[in-house]
C-alpha cells in the first residue's frame, strides 16, 4: 500500500536506482503490477513460495515487489549459492516456480527466455522448465493505478527466510506480512527516516535487515540505491557521490570501511546502522571518529524476530559494546540456566528471550525445530503470558540501567577450570589491545588437539588467533 500512495502523490520522485538507470515511484508501482499480473497469469496463486535468485538489480526488487502483490510467500535465496543448494530449498520450501536472471539461469542448465529474466517451473525430475517469461516492462510511463488486487492480509505468509542452523541445515523462517509491516515502521521510526533519505542497499536481499531495508524505504517514500561489493572502494563512489544518508552493514563491511581513509568524506551519511554480530570496540570507536557527526545505531536481531535490540546513539560512546535496550516493537527478557525469567531491573547473566508482533510463525514444515525454538514464555513475562516467544540461544548480560550485551552463543561455551567461557568475551578481550584488528577464539578438547598446536592440554582450552597490521608483542 505505501508503493501505491507514494505513487499517486509524489509519481516523478525516484524510488530504487542500479548504477545508470532508476525508477520513479509511479514506473516502480506500474512494473510491480504488471510483473503481479504476469505471475498470476502463470497459474501461481495466493499462498504459493517463489523462489527468487537473482543478483541484485531494478528487476529484481520489481520482482520482490510483485510476488507480494501477487500475494506469494517469497522466498529469496543468496546469489552465492550453489544449483545443487538451490534445489534442495526449492525443494524443501515446495515452491512452485522460480525467477532467475541470466548468470543463475546458466548455472541451472536453461538457455531460453529472455536476456534480462527467465521464469521456470519445476518438472517431476527435478529440472527447471523455461516459462515464456519477457523482462517486465521497466520504465513504463505513468499512469492512473488501481487499488492493488492483493495486499498484505497480517498473520498471512509474506516469506520463507531460509536460514542455517548449527547444523548447517537450512530452515525456512516463516515471516508474516504483520512481522514486515511492524518491523519496518519499528526501525524506520526510530532512525528517523524521511522521504529526503537515500538508503544505500549493500545486503543481500536474502538476510531479513537487507530486504528491510526496500520495506522501510518504501514506507516512508524514500529512495534506494541498489549496490554489491567485495572490497570497501566498492563503495567509494555511491557514498561519495550519491548522496546517500543511510548506511546498513555487517561486522564485515564496516570493519574494513572503519578503516578506509576516504570514508569521512562521505558528505550525507547521516545514519549508520549494525546488524549481523557483535562490532568490535575498536570498530565503533573508528566509525564515530571517521564520521562523528553521523549517528551509529548498534543493533542486535534475530531471524526469527527481525531486531530485538537498539543502543541509543547518544550512549555509543559511553557503552561501545552494548547492544542497546529493547526496540518498542519487542519485549526482552533473560533467563538463567533453570529457566527462570530474571526480574526486569535486576543485572545478570542469562539467555535472551523475545516476544512481540516481531517473532515469526516458526520453521516452515520443521514443527520439532519450530517446538524447541519458539516456546511459552517463562513464568513472570511481562507481556501476554499466551503469546509465543524464541529463545534465542545468545547469551547476554543486563546492567542496571537494562542495557544488553552480547557475550556469545550458549552453544559454543565450553568449561575450563570449573567455569564456563565463551569464545566472544577472549575475543572482545584481544581486540580491546592497541593495533588488533581481528581476533578468533575457539575451543577445542584434549583428544582433539588441532593441526598445529604444539602444545597438548590437560583438559579443555581455547586457543586464540589475532590479526594485526604490524607486529605486535
Amino acid at each position: 500500500n505505501p508503493l501505491w500512495r507514494h505513487a499517486h502523490h509524489t509519481p516523478t520522485r525516484i524510488a530504487v536506482r542500479w548504477g545508470a538507470r532508476a525508477l520513479s515511484y509511479a514506473e516502480l508501482a506500474a512494473s510491480v503490477e504488471t510483473t503481479a499480473s504476469y505471475l498470476r497469469a502463470q497459474g501461481l496463486n495466493p499462498g504459493q513460495p517463489l523462489v527468487v535468485w537473482a543478483n541484485k538489480r531494478i528487476e529484481t526488487v520489481v520482482v520482490v515487489l510483485a510476488a507480494w502483490v501477487a500475494g506469494l510467500v517469497l522466498v529469496p535465496l543468496h546469489p552465492a549459492l550453489r544449483a545443487g543448494q538451490l534445489r534442495s530449498i526449492f525443494a524443501r520450501a515446495k515452491a512452485q516456480g522460480i525467477v532467475v536472471d541470466a548468470p543463475h539461469a546458466q548455472a541451472l542448465g536453461c538457455t531460453q527466455g529472455s536476456p534480462n529474466h527467465w521464469g521456470y517451473s519445476p518438472t517431476p525430475d527435478g529440472l527447471f522448465k523455461p516459462l515464456p517469461f519477457d523482462a517486465p516492462p521497466i520504465n513504463t510511463p505513468a499512469r492512473p493505478l488501481p487499488e492493488p488486487p492483493y495486499s498484505g492480509l497480517g498473520s498471512a505468509l509474506a516469506a520463507l527466510m531460509f536460514t542455517s542452523g548449527s547444523t548447517g541445515q537450512p530452515k525456512g523462517v516463516m515471516v508474516t506480512h504483520a512481522n514486515l509491516n511492524t518491523g519496518a515502521a519499528a526501525v524506520s521510526q526510530y532512525l528517523g527516516l524521511t522521504a529526503i533519505d537515500e538508503l544505500l542497499a549493500v545486503l543481500p536481499l536474502s538476510f531479513d535487515y537487507g530486504l528491510s531495508q526496500i520495506t522501510m524505504a518504501l514506507r516512508v517514500g524514500a529512495g534506494i540505491t541498489l549496490q554489491d561489493y567485495l572490497l570497501p572502494n566498492d563503495l567509494k563512489k555511491p557514498l561519495i557521490h550519491g548522496g546517500i544518508t543511510v548506511l546498513a552493514g555487517t561486522p564485515g563491511l564496516l570493519i574494513p570501511l572503519a578503516q578506509a581513509g576516504w570514508f569521512k568524506d562521505a558528505p550525507a551519511l547521516r545514519c549508520i546502522t549494525n546488524s549481523g554480530g557483535k562490532l568490535p570496540i575498536t570498530s565503533v570507536r573508528a566509525l564515530r571518529a571517521a564520521k562523528p557527526a553521523a549517528q551509529l545505531f548498534l543493533m542486535y536481531g534475530l531471524t526469527e524476530a527481525f531486531r530485538a535490540s537498539v543502543l541509543d546513539p547518544a550512549e555509543v560512546d559511553t557503552h561501545p559494546d552494548s547492544i542497546g535496550r529493547a526496540f518498542s516493537a519487542s519485549v526482552l527478557g533473560l533467563v538463567d540456566d533453570q529457566g527462570t525469567l530474571i526480574s526486569e531491573g535486576v543485572e545478570g547473566v542469562g539467555e535472551l528471550v523475545q516476544g512481540g508482533p516481531l517473532v515469526t510463525a516458526g520453521y516452515f514444515n520443521d514443527p520439532a525445530a519450530t517446538a524447541e525454538r519458539y516456546r511459552r514464555p517463562p513464568t513472570g513475562w511481562p507481556n501476554r503470558a499466551d503469546e509465543r516467544v524464541v529463545f534465542s540461544g545468545d547469551q547476554v548480560r543486563r546492567d542496571a540501567a537494562g542495557r544488553y550485551y552480547f557475550l556469545g552463543r550458549l552453544d559454543e561455551q565450553i568449561k575450563v577450570q570449573g567455569f564456563r567461557i565463551s569464545p566472544e568475551e577472549i575475543e572482545q578481550a584481544a581486540l580491546r589491545y592497541p593495533g588488533i584488528t581481528e581476533a578468533l577464539a575457539f575451543g577445542y578438547a584434549p583428544e582433539s588437539r588441532p593441526p598445529g598446536i604444539l602444545f597438548e592440554p590437560l583438559e579443555p582450552c581455547f586457543i586464540g588467533l589475532v590479526v594485526a597490521p604490524d607486529t605486535v608483542n
